[in-house]
């Protein structure tokens, strides 16, 4: 009997249109029946979980009245091992059996056949008696003791195979989310989700103070009678930083650009990097090194925000740590790599003020990297037409508020590179091809 009901349920369970809804109901029970699809691998149609068994009725509508339908039970073994239920009551369609909670079901009718798994809640009652806060506390992690009770709910697939039933136990608490957008750290609300009752529950330390609330299950909070604790306030110890850093923006025409997706390039370069902890972070600290792994550190500096002006030539590397109160817990962010290119310096020698607006009608040098910059332009007698201290600036060719005369001045320059180069340069500079008018006329002055 029993070896050829098993080949019939495996028929049933992997057959094409094998399974058919449960048209089952209760009586006799104080709250609603919690009523749960598992997986199809399960093969069960439904699982249900009553408040209490005690005096519920179970009953199943058949298509019709004169429909031949067998009740059988099954427990850990499986569906394999079923026994026939002989207490059925048949009131019509209608058949109805005394709840055997806690033990699987098996509704045949005709060729179609209707699998269930029925639990006693009573027998797996949730009870929380308190959530503390574990002595075993580290950087990265937070450990909570449960006190309660609540074994699992487990059930048996139509093959026998032992299953939980997900209790979906909610544990709640606060930390910090970083806002790339908004650039802060925003508090949000974290839940997670546990099958079970767990004694001890670890989760990622919250970067805030925080209590945690544990409420369950899911079946009590379907019947509106969920519970929960709640643990003392957590003085979080855990550290985390975000960074930026921006570099000024300049458009100087006649300075050499460097191409490079790191920071840095034509010096001197002024990058401003801004550090943004969480909230335990009480030690705080800027560094910057020549190598990547910050053996020799050149620079420290005790502040969120830091602005660097590099005037040095060469590759340079930063970064932000920040410590709590003990000096225990350490957060480092992003490593920003700042290359500065090597100096160049080159003079033109010829241009054109006024001849046409916006083409070569100043004279500037082409430059790279240069932090020291001192140039003096003469005429031919030794009068000062134009003093320019920084590469980026020219002379338009004018002495006094009006355009000098074409011919030949000279310009002498000194200057230092960001790799240490000096600059000594001498040269003439032609000015060709412009209209005179404006321009001054004495052979004393400015002109020839």
């Amino acid at each position: 009997m029993k070896k050829t009901i098993f080949i019939a349920l495996l028929a049933a369970a992997i057959g094409p249109g094998g399974k058919v809804a449960a048209q089952v109901s209760f009586a006799g029970n104080t709250l609603p029946v919690y009523a749960e699809t598992p997986a199809a691998s399960t093969g069960l149609n439904h699982i249900y979980v009553l408040n209490r068994c005690d005096g519920v009725t179970m009953s199943y509508t058949a298509a019709s009245a004169g429909a031949n339908v067998v009740w059988l039970k099954y427990g850990a073994q499986g569906g394999g091992y079923a026994e026939e239920i002989t207490t059925v009551r048949r009131d019509g369609a209608v058949t109805t059996i005394d709840v055997i909670p806690n033990c699987g079901y098996i509704i045949e009718e005709g060729t179609n056949r209707t699998y269930l798994w029925v639990v006693n809640y009573m027998d797996y009652y949730l009870s929380l008696d308190g959530i503390t806060l574990s002595a075993e506390q580290d950087c990265g992690t937070v450990m909570l003791d449960v006190a309660g009770s609540g074994a699992d709910i487990g059930y048996h697939t139509i093959t026998g195979v032992p299953k939980k039933l997900d209790r979906e136990m909610r544990l709640t608490y606060n930390t910090l989310e970083w806002n790339a957008n908004e650039l802060r750290w925003d508090e949000k609300q974290v839940e997670e989700s546990y099958d079970v009752l767990k004694p001890t529950i670890s989760v990622a330390a919250p970067y805030c103070d925080t209590h945690f609330t544990l409420t369950g299950d899911k079946l009590l909070r379907y019947w509106g009678e969920e519970t929960s604790v709640e643990s003392a306030t957590l003085t979080t110890k855990a550290v985390a930083v975000e960074s930026t850093a921006v570099q000024e923006e300049r458009d100087n025409a006649n300075e050499k650009k460097v191409e490079s997706e790191s920071l840095g390039g034509s010096a001197p370069v002024t990058v401003t990097f801004t550090a943004y902890p969480t909230d335990a972070v009480v030690h705080k600290e800027w560094q910057m090194a020549r190598d990547a792994e910050f053996a020799d550190i050149l620079l420290r500096k005790n502040e969120d925000e830091m602005t660097s002006t590099f005037t040095e030539a060469g590759t340079f590397y930063l970064r932000f740590l920040g410590n709590n109160a003990d000096g225990d817990c350490e957060a480092e962010g992003a490593t920003y790599t700042v290359t500065i290119g090597t100096s160049a310096l080159e003079c033109p020698n010829v241009f054109s003020p006024t001849s046409t607006e916006g083409v070569n009608d100043e004279w500037r040098v082409s430059y790279k990297s240069i932090v020291e910059f001192q140039c003096h332009i003469f005429n031919k007698w030794g009068v000062k037409m134009c003093e320019l201290t920084d590469p980026s600036q020219g002379w338009d060719g004018k002495y006094k508020g009006k355009y000098v005369k074409p011919g030949t001045y000279y310009y002498v320059i000194q200057a230092r590179g960001a790799d240490g180069q000096k600059y000594n340069l001498k040269g003439d500079i032609n000015i060709i091809n412009y209209s005179n008018r404006g321009t001054n006329s004495g052979s004393s002055g400015a002109g020839e």
